[in-house]
């Protein structure tokens, strides 16, 4: 491919951190998806609580709905305030994703659900199951041996993965994990302990996808998942703004434009991101404004979204790599979904040196005692590069409700948490 370089991709080719104002933002298009939807994704969680909290006794305290804490880091902010010679007016908070229950990260709201709602539809269609019934039920042997008769399938660097693999064969699905081979050791180990078959493949992200794509399709009884453009993945993770609106009400926490909310999601193919930001915009209406982060070493979705060529370029096209110690966000093509959807609710997106997300790893564990995975941490980065770029433009940056979204982290073994945090300490130090 041929690409026209300017200045900013020559900075992305470069590797060089970049935050980019979205000229589209506010754009008019054509809604793909609608409150409807999301409620309708949300009613089917509901429906499926009962069976959650059976099978998964780590979720009876919520009744088996999958949600994570909203939690203010003032700590956290008091130490980026002195590292980066930070100013603000706002607060900081952190959605505990990187703690989700069942498995540990984001991926646990889409990919949980595509995965309940493909058993619904199997379940239904066989006449055992009716929308009225306990879904309890689910979880008798009957059920197992009827989904046995199924598959399920999905490509991964890591966290989906994980989400789709523990569901799959909790529910009975016959479910295979097409992996690149960069993702995570432990990760692949956790699903092969949970019976799921876990398939490494030469390569990235995208080649995982089209490999494992290729194999479902030979198996008519195979359900594929795909990270790259589907419309039950988004909807999964589009109901986490109905579930923080709750939270925010809670908390006394309002959203408009006077008071305006500040949203950081790190961003791999875009599919969670994606999702949660059309769900806080369909919510929360114009006092959002949403931010993606992107490794410096994989930039996709600004790619996609600056070149308006959206899954019709690659990373690789620019001589990136697409290697990053953030594995969740290790993606060298977007969506071809999300790029459209989110082109004219996106307010901005930045990209991070993989060093930081280390260091801010470590800052968050010595200033708040929590402790997440690498690419969790992107979002604090893209706190401080926007507050400290687009935050001197515009005065209104430095007001309001500033949420980082976790991604991953409760799963981690301990020795490769460690690891990370003292790497973190040295970058520190040094």
């Amino acid at each position: 491919m041929t690409i026209e370089m300017d200045a900013f991709l020559t900075d992305l080719k470069n590797l060089n951190e970049v935050c980019w104002k979205n000229p589209n933002f506010g754009e008019s298009s054509d809604s793909y998806f609608s409150l409807e939807d999301i409620l309708d994704a949300s009613n089917r969680l509901d429906r499926f609580a009962p069976y959650i909290a059976k099978v998964f006794p780590e979720t009876e305290p919520t009744k088996g709905i999958i949600e994570s804490h909203l939690v203010e880091i003032p700590n956290m902010l008091t130490t980026l305030k002195e590292k980066e010679n930070l100013t603000t007016n706002g607060k900081l908070y952190l959605k505990c994703d990187n703690n989700l229950p069942i498995s540990g990260s984001i991926k646990a709201r889409g990919g949980i659900y595509e995965v309940l709602k493909f058993a619904e539809t199997v379940a239904l269609e066989s006449g055992k199951l009716s929308i009225e019934d306990n879904y309890a039920k689910l979880a008798d042997e009957e059920f197992k041996q009827m989904f046995s008769n199924y598959a399920i399938a999905v490509g991964s660097t890591g966290n989906l993965g994980l989400s789709i693999g523990i569901m799959g064969a909790k529910l009975g699905f016959h479910t295979t994990v097409h992996m690149s081979n960069d993702a995570k050791q432990w990760k692949k180990e956790l699903l092969r302990k949970r019976g799921v078959t876990v398939i490494e493949h030469e390569g990235d992200f995208s080649k995982a996808v089209t490999l494992g794509r290729k194999e479902a399709e030979k198996d008519p009884t195979c359900h594929f998942v795909d990270d790259e453009g589907s419309r039950d993945l988004f909807l999964g993770y589009s109901v986490a703004a109905l579930r923080l609106k709750k939270q925010f009400d809670q908390q006394g926490i309002t959203v408009s434009e006077e008071n305006p909310l500040f949203v950081y999601l790190p961003c791999g193919v875009g599919g969670s991101p994606g999702g949660v930001a059309f769900g806080l915009v369909t919510i929360f209406g114009p006092g959002v404004k949403i931010i993606f982060v992107e490794p410096t070493h994989a930039p996709s979705m600004l790619l996609g979204l600056y070149t308006d060529l959206n899954d019709g370029i690659s990373v690789n096209d620019l001589g990136i790599d697409g290697k990053t110690a953030a594995d969740g966000l290790a993606v060298g093509r977007p969506s071809r979904l999300v790029g459209n959807v989110i082109k004219p609710i996106l307010y901005a997106a930045t990209t991070v040196e993989d060093d930081r997300l280390y260091q801010y790893l470590t800052l968050l564990a010595d200033s708040e005692t929590i402790y997440v995975e690498p690419s969790s941490t992107a979002g604090i980065a893209s706190f401080v590069d926007f507050n400290q770029t687009i935050g001197n433009e515009e005065a209104f940056v430095k007001t309001g409700t500033h949420l980082i979204w976790g991604t991953g982290g409760n799963m981690m073994p301990e020795n490769e948490m460690t690891s990370y945090y003292k790497k973190g300490k040295t970058l520190l130090q040094n």
